[in-house]
């Protein structure tokens, strides 16, 4: 009888237990959902705008930040990816179906929601779903950034640029003041506490200076300058522009893996405890890096509410484990080839020219690719100086031409106008890679309106 007592009592004593830890667990999750609705949710927007395999390096950025977010803790729900889609599986690709954004990092691309992909991936998307708007959407997955008050969002942008705008693979751009408006529409309808904004494009820095308004809550970091280009890292290529240092696997020897701002954030963050980093603390861990001895690198710039970077990185994150491999090395890109990011597509194609073989049709493909390329850059540098010649004199022309000021232009509409008839008549459609790649010449455009 003693011994069933003991038995019998044992067995009350481990369904007690288990009871009680059962409701402990479920009373402890339920804390931290209060708790989480307390603070607020994390919503992130990923944006890569650009398509091409030459671009390779967006799409690897954006799909590294997505790793590290879901590795913070958020939900896909609340994640909303912005992404042609054609690198991963692209013909071109030595490793299909997958995309890394380091010479020794892992897979990055697996998992990745497909929000809004090729023709979807435009600018009136991008606006209604940081404005929540579903009913604005033209295809895609339907997800919007459907915050409250007490919410934290994220967004992050990877692209061309130049001054008062950054790409996307459909056109239009995304033009500096309509962002700005987007961004102030979204304060005015109170859905959110604070927004934390990392933009990688040339003369990113135009996207905000000038525009974004102190109050709103808003905190912006560029990767660049209003008038600097950006530089693309982790770039092998061949013949007199040989890689040395941290170079991609040699498959890639025609490409960029990253950016270099792109790569020092996020190789910060994978380096880190996200919640003892600050926003301050990783601008200026990463600023030397980015800004590469003032050499093959560019400024760093901080808009909108600067008190906002002594917030820990992980409100907008989330939490991690850091990692201290070779893959999370934040010093990788120091030691590994810069290139200007507008010249990636040049060096694309001579790569792709030396190292097809004699003969080939791959060898006649890629020089009249290239000889293409060649001729519609000088196409467009050689009107770019005779509009200038002839609108400010042919001595003043080349240092008017290089004047810049912030807000860039006070009639932005006609600046829209005028970006699209030069374009289309100069490099024959906005869809042009040289569109692309010397979309910097709409400064010379800024300079005329303000005249």
């Amino acid at each position: 009888k003693f011994k069933m007592f003991v038995k019998i009592n044992v067995a009350s004593f481990l369904i007690a237990l288990f009871v009680v830890l059962t409701e402990g667990r479920n009373v402890i999750e339920r804390f931290v959902e209060d708790y989480e609705d307390s603070i607020g949710t994390k919503w992130a927007v990923l944006v890569a705008g650009s398509n091409e395999w030459y671009n390779y390096r967006h799409q690897a950025n954006l799909c590294h930040a997505y790793q590290l977010l879901k590795k913070g803790g958020l939900k896909d729900e609340h994640i909303i990816v912005f992404m042609y889609d054609d690198i991963a599986n692209n013909p071109e690709n030595p490793r299909p179906g997958v995309i890394i954004n380091n010479p020794h990092g892992h897979d990055v691309y697996k998992g990745v929601p497909k929000d809004y992909t090729g023709k979807d991936c435009n600018a009136q998307n991008f606006y209604s779903v940081i404005l929540g708007n579903k009913s604005a959407l033209t295809g895609g997955s339907g997800k919007v950034v459907n915050s409250g008050p007490n919410d934290y969002i994220f967004i992050y942008y990877t692209d061309h640029g130049a001054p008062g705008l950054v790409g996307m693979p459909e056109d239009p751009p995304v033009y500096a003041i309509d962002l700005n408006e987007v961004l102030k529409k979204k304060h005015a309808s109170r859905t959110y506490k604070k927004i934390v904004f990392y933009l990688e494009a040339c003369d990113s820095g135009s996207m905000f200076a000038g525009l974004l308004d102190k109050g709103l809550n808003i905190y912006a970091t560029t990767s660049s300058k209003p008038d600097e280009d950006g530089w693309a890292t982790y770039c092998y290529f061949t013949g007199d522009t040989s890689c040395y240092g941290e170079c991609p696997p040699k498959e890639f020897k025609d490409n960029c893996l990253g950016d270099l701002f792109s790569v020092s954030w996020l190789e910060n963050s994978d380096l880190h405890d996200l919640q003892v980093e600050t926003l301050e603390k990783q601008y200026l861990r990463i600023h030397k890096r980015v800004l590469n001895n003032g050499t093959h690198g560019s400024h760093m710039m901080q808009y909108g509410d600067l008190h906002i970077n002594k917030d820990a990185l992980s409100i907008y994150m989330g939490s991690n484990f850091p990692k201290h491999t070779s893959s999370a090395n934040n010093n990788n890109a120091s030691n590994s080839r810069h290139v200007n990011q507008r010249d990636v597509q040049l060096l694309h194609l001579i790569s792709k020219f030396q190292n097809a073989p004699e003969g080939s049709r791959r060898k006649s493909e890629a020089y009249r690719k290239l000889s293409e390329v060649i001729l519609k850059r000088e196409h467009v540098d050689k009107s770019v100086k005779h509009i200038g010649q002839i609108l400010f004199g042919v001595e003043n022309g080349p240092k008017v031409l290089n004047i810049v000021r912030q807000p860039l232009v006070d009639d932005w509409d006609c600046l829209k106008s005028f970006v699209s008839i030069y374009y289309t008549s100069i490099c024959y459609n906005n869809n042009d890679h040289i569109y692309i790649d010397n979309i910097k010449k709409t400064n010379i455009m800024t300079l005329i309106l303000r005249r």
